[in-house]
């Protein structure tokens, strides 16, 4: 997503800017969805025309644009996982949704997002960004339940 956001400013402004620029835009102003009101960031960087430093003023609705492509990957695999989960799961994942988490879960209204697209409720975790390593440690744990699980998965 970062790649994305640095590659539309880039491609839009004429401005580069690093990968520590694109994740605040994406953390202070990204969103999955255009909002009512347009979130505004300033941002500067280098132009890429005549190599001198820039500011300019970054949308909300730069990032929806931006990520466009990315999250039209994440939803058709979300929806490849639905497609492909068993009948009595998929059940269960229609009476109590799916819960987002990670990173990319931080993204604005990304939750209301797959909601529309797959007709399934999300929601993003209350603790999302520790949601993968709570899970390893879990995992590691109880790695022998863990191991009959995946073993019983690839069959």
């Amino acid at each position: 997503m970062d790649q994305a956001i640095e590659d539309f400013i880039r491609k839009k402004y004429n401005l580069m800017i690093g990968t520590q620029t694109s994740e605040d835009i994406k953390i202070k102003i990204g969103s999955a969805v255009s909002l009512k009101k347009d979130i505004k960031i300033e941002v500067s960087g280098s132009n890429s025309v005549s190599g001198l430093p820039e500011t300019i003023m970054v949308t909300s609705q730069d990032t929806v644009d931006a990520l466009k492509s990315e999250l039209t990957e994440i939803i058709n695999a979300v929806k490849v996982v639905l497609q492909k989960t068993p009948p009595e799961l998929a059940s269960d994942v229609i009476d109590k949704g799916i819960v987002l988490s990670g990173g990319g879960s931080q993204l604005r209204s990304i939750d209301k997002l797959l909601t529309k697209v797959t007709g399934v409720p999300c929601q993003v975790s209350e603790d999302a960004l520790l949601c993968a390593a709570k899970g390893t440690g879990i995992a590691v744990e109880n790695l022998d339940t863990y191991l009959k699980s995946a073993l019983w998965i690839k069959s």
